[in-house]
């Protein structure tokens, strides 16, 4: 994803109203906008014109939306955001670790979408190149290769399964991490059900590196799903 042409979303809803509520805005937004109204025509376009990004309703008339996550080819550079009036916390996590980049609940606010649009486009742009060596938010900086956090001159102390779930959370900043996938990351594959483990860590890094614990700057939580770090 290049930031020197336009970038095309998919919007992919069986709902006429909100087609043409999000795709002049889209439009005013700078992006080109294609349409589907079911499944088998969203994954035809996705094959056609691989867009950027894929705004996805999971209620089709034809197939599950996730059913589309999961047909998406490994090497589609398409993300996928799930917009969707289903909240419950498990379809977010389904979709969240089936692949999908992000979940917005219906009703949403445009400004967020589009928030949320611009931060994966970033995450894109970069997406072939190596992992930076090092990472700087705010007063926070984190140095990868040396195991070095700090927070504003001070080092924050912070053992082996800290900073591997820090420096996970920040090569995936702005993006919801399921607690799932931290789990897989940080403990390995035969973790999973022990979401204890993260809520545990997450508290601990955030006595370490947020000015003010209680209000998070950077570690905010997604209840029931997992974690979002906020640049």
């Amino acid at each position: 994803m290049t930031s020197n042409k336009t970038a095309t979303i998919l919007v992919v809803d069986d709902e006429a109203a909100i087609l043409r509520f999000l795709k002049p805005f889209l439009q005013a937004e700078g992006y080109a906008v294609l349409e589907a109204r079911t499944g088998r025509e969203a994954l035809a376009l996705a094959s056609s014109h691989e867009p950027e990004v894929i705004l996805l309703d999971l209620g089709l008339p034809d197939m599950d939306g996730q059913e589309i996550i999961q047909a998406l080819p490994p090497w589609s550079r398409s993300r996928v955001i799930v917009v969707s009036a289903r909240g419950r916390e498990q379809d977010k996590v389904s979709a969240l670790d089936l692949g999908a980049s992000d979940y917005l609940t219906k009703p949403f606010s445009l400004a967020e979408l589009a928030a949320r649009i611009r931060a994966l486009l970033r995450r894109g742009a970069t997406a072939d190149a190596p992992p930076p060596a090092n990472y700087q938010f705010g007063d926070l900086s984190i140095d990868i290769e040396a195991h070095v956090v700090r927070l504003g001159s001070e080092e924050a102390h912070l053992t082996p399964t800290e900073f591997k779930m820090l420096a996970f959370l920040a090569r995936h900043a702005g993006k919801v991490v399921t607690h799932g996938q931290l789990l897989k990351e940080v403990w390995g594959k035969h973790s999973q059900g022990q979401e204890h483990y993260v809520r545990i860590h997450v508290h601990k890094l955030r006595q370490k590196i947020e000015p003010d614990p209680a209000r998070p700057r950077h570690l905010h939580t997604e209840t029931g799903v997992g974690y979002r770090f906020k640049e």
